[in-house]
């Protein structure tokens, strides 16, 4: 099966995770994209093939002859979409040699513009495919999914030598809990790369140091004809804590390194607010200062409010990566190596983001990020090419070959 087929088959399948749920996974519904993914890997012919109750999927392709010494290798991708925007019922769009203009997405009658992605330009005279408008698209990260098994598919037809490649795919990434019940005594690779993300020649090895926060405002409510000295407002509460927080330090303001608070919902009344807020930041002592900027928040809010207006929850998601990956970056010269191979450059910038491959990377299994050629993630704006999903499946070709030659 070629990689647009099964990027477009994975697409149909609604998996979009759920932030509210306590489940594990958080949405039922990401099992129907995992029974059929496990059905697929005993096709090819993997062994060890497990689909937990939990959601996590895992297969092996065994070392070919000779090569059972080999650094085991790991790919590993996720099978929820983010539940920023609908994921249910995508209808994607479809257009061989793009002409490198804006695309009118049909759905909607909403047009993905040049002028505000970029790269549209650099993917003229390749097969594009975008979403209609009325959902996302789902090749975050469902593409990852269709690199990786074509790779693999590839691979077997080839007779190429490799030794032991695992795959893995998780569900509830995009809530930032996917690599929580990861299995790392069942999937014994040495490192491994999630397939995750935008260049299809970006290798990436920074992330942010990532955390939630919520604030829970309760409020004094009672006639605002009888409110003089005696109400407080939770939502006005919410708006004060809101535009105490720097305003250039938001994610429309920032790029590259710096950090931000992202307040990504807010809810309530004169009695009762809630304001749940993002804190990213490369930087782990700004990230520290942020996380205290938000504690010195509640702590001033109480004291001009009173005791208990005011509290504050903090969880932490992610790290950056960069420190374990700094003691293996001979895995870094593996992909780069790989990447310049299919005649293209490597790019490693930091991620304005997570993976997976960030937790994974703490608790023992260094997990740097391979792109897989999308962009515009998480909302109707999505798109990809199926150009870029080839190389990528290349890439990963050349890495599971060229191990022994790095490790």
């Amino acid at each position: 099966m070629k990689v647009e087929e099964r990027l477009l088959k994975y697409v149909s399948f609604w998996t979009t995770s759920d932030e509210e749920s306590e489940t594990v996974p958080s949405s039922m519904r990401q099992f129907d994209l995992a029974r059929e993914l496990e059905k697929e890997l005993k096709e090819l012919g993997l062994s060890k093939v497990l689909l937990t109750d939990q959601c996590y999927l895992y297969g092996l392709l065994p070392a070919t002859e000779g090569m059972e010494n080999t650094k085991s290798i790991g790919f590993i991708a996720h099978i929820d979409t983010a539940p920023d925007f609908s994921g249910k019922d995508v209808k994607p769009q479809i257009i061989p040699n793009y002409d490198g203009g804006d695309v009118l997405l049909k759905g909607s009658n909403d047009t993905l513009k040049v002028s505000d992605f970029s790269d549209l330009a650099t993917l003229k005279g390749r097969t594009l495919i975008t979403t209609d408008g009325t959902t996302l698209l789902g090749a975050d990260d469902k593409a990852g999914i269709a690199v990786i098994l074509t790779m693999i598919e590839e691979l077997i037809a080839s007779g190429k030598p490799h030794g032991d490649i695992w795959v893995g795919f998780t569900p509830d990434e995009e809530i930032g809990t996917g690599s929580h019940h990861f299995d790392l005594d069942y999937f014994k690779a040495d490192f491994a790369f999630t397939v995750d993300g935008g260049y299809e020649g970006e290798v990436a090895y920074e992330n942010f140091n990532a955390a939630s926060a919520v604030f829970h405002i309760k409020g004094v409510n009672v006639h605002p004809g009888e409110a003089k000295d005696i109400m407080v407002n939770a939502a006005l509460v919410g708006c004060e804590i809101a535009a105490s927080l720097p305003a250039d330090e938001t994610p429309a303001h920032t790029e590259g390194r710096q950090g931000f608070f992202h307040l990504i919902s807010m809810s309530g009344d004169v009695a009762e607010a809630k304001m749940s807020y993002i804190i990213r930041d490369h930087d782990k002592n700004i990230f520290e200062s942020r996380l205290n900027q938000l504690r010195t928040l509640e702590v001033e809010m109480n004291q001009k409010y009173g005791s208990g207006t005011v509290s504050l929850e903090i969880s932490h998601s992610y790290e950056n990566m960069l420190s374990v990956i700094e003691e293996h970056m001979n895995i870094i010269d593996l992909a780069n190596s790989a990447i310049r191979s299919v005649g293209i450059e490597p790019v490693s910038e930091p991620v304005r983001g997570g993976t997976d491959g960030a937790q994974l990377s703490f608790r023992g299994l260094p997990c740097p990020n391979l792109g897989a050629g999308g962009y515009a993630f998480h909302g109707p704006y999505e798109h990809i090419t199926v150009e870029g999903m080839e190389l990528s499946v290349s890439i990963c070709t050349e890495i599971a070959t060229h191990v022994v030659d790095f490790m």
